[in-house]
């Protein structure tokens, strides 16, 4: 099989996007192993995290993140950042305001001309929640532990997952983070691991960071690190509650006002286009409903419509659950239609529809039965 993708990178730190709103990847790849195999650099495109576009139906978009090593992550405000940027190149929206579903929160993000804003809600310093093993009601502020024989103050949070921010006075380019940085995310007082951010503080409105990410290793760029590290710089007392993170891959601008809600601003770029192949599926016998190959010419109406307005499709493919179908008449996901065949006042089902792409003024749509 084929996949088309897209790859992105805002500061370096890259991405491969698959849209999947008019198929459920899932069904044909184990989306762990997709995400080793995309991300690799020498056999596959090569990518820090693996991006999967959905529909929703609590939000405009549904994003599902994938690190290089196949683990399902919560949230990569980089990665918001660069879908985002998709969406809008590619015109699948014009909306300048985006509300995008995540595992972590439901995200807002806003174009600000070439630049990207999102909106990564409150900041969680309650121990339990983060988590980490103390039973501190106070934010744990440069809190002392030892890791790799080495003494570090660690401020923690969550913002989209466990983050540890270490303040160093050494100069970073010259730290070793190959050592600490696994030494720090696998020390007991993470009990799920944490990301790092070490960081050096420039001026009261610039900080310089190398980023530790849980899973993966040092990345040339974090916008959720650099969030993490403006939060903390500001609860110390070090910076304005405006920043600007700078890191070898580029900088993002860090905003916490008093409303609580932290905020990434930050560019993306295209890099390029292209199909993977060769790829290995997934048996589909694992299917509850099997799927048939199906060219049958239907006719439906549409709930709400008046009565007497019937359109053509062609049937696709069909299964016990449900059919997809091509058509001239515009779908849209919840969509409530009524099938015949044509020629036949009989109806047959009634179904809802559940994705709708269009390409050449033709919708493509997955309905399923009700």
């Amino acid at each position: 099989m084929e996949l088309n993708f897209t790859k992105m990178q805002c500061n370096r730190n890259d991405f491969v996007i698959l849209d999947c709103r008019a198929f459920d990847i899932a069904e044909y790849f184990n989306l762990n192993s997709l995400a080793v195999r995309l991300c690799d650099r020498r056999s596959g495109i090569g990518a820090d995290q693996l991006l999967l576009l959905y529909n929703s139906l609590d939000a405009d978009f549904r994003l599902k993140i994938f690190n290089s090593g196949g683990k399902e992550v919560g949230m990569c405000g980089n990665g918001i950042i660069c879908l985002a940027k998709y969406i809008w190149n590619k015109g699948i929206s014009d909306k300048g305001l985006l509300k995008i579903d995540t595992l972590a929160a439901l995200v807002n993000v806003e174009r600000i001309g070439d630049m990207v804003r999102v909106d990564m809600g409150e900041p969680v310093f309650d121990a339990d929640k983060i988590p980490v093993n103390l039973k501190l009601k106070r934010p744990i502020i440069d809190y002392p532990i030892q890791a790799g024989n080495t003494d570090f103050r660690v401020t923690c949070l969550a913002l989209g997952g466990p983050q540890a921010v270490v303040f160093l006075k050494d100069d970073l380019a010259e730290f070793l983070l190959s050592a600490y940085g696994p030494a720090i995310e696998n020390h007991p007082l993470f009990p799920e691991k944490t990301d790092i951010a070490f960081v050096n503080v420039k001026s009261k409105q610039e900080l310089m960071m190398r980023f530790w990410g849980k899973g993966v290793g040092e990345t040339m760029a974090c916008s959720t690190g650099a969030a993490a590290a403006g939060v903390a710089a500001i609860l110390k007392g070090l910076t304005g509650r405006k920043v600007t993170v700078s890191f070898s891959g580029g900088e993002v601008v860090i905003e916490w006002p008093h409303n609580d809600h932290v905020y990434i601003t930050g560019p993306a770029v295209e890099v390029f286009e292209g199909r993977m192949m060769h790829l290995e599926e997934k048996r589909r016998e694992c299917r509850r409903h099997q799927r048939k190959v199906c060219k049958a010419t239907l006719e439906f109406s549409k709930k709400g419509e008046p009565r007497g307005a019937v359109y053509s499709c062609i049937c696709i493919d069909i299964s016990e659950s449900g059919v997809a179908i091509i058509t001239d008449q515009e779908l849209k996901m919840g969509d409530v239609v009524v099938f015949k065949k044509k020629e036949s006042t009989l109806p047959l089902r009634t179904a809802v529809v559940m994705w709708s792409t269009v390409a050449d003024n033709k919708y493509k749509a997955g309905l399923m039965f009700i």
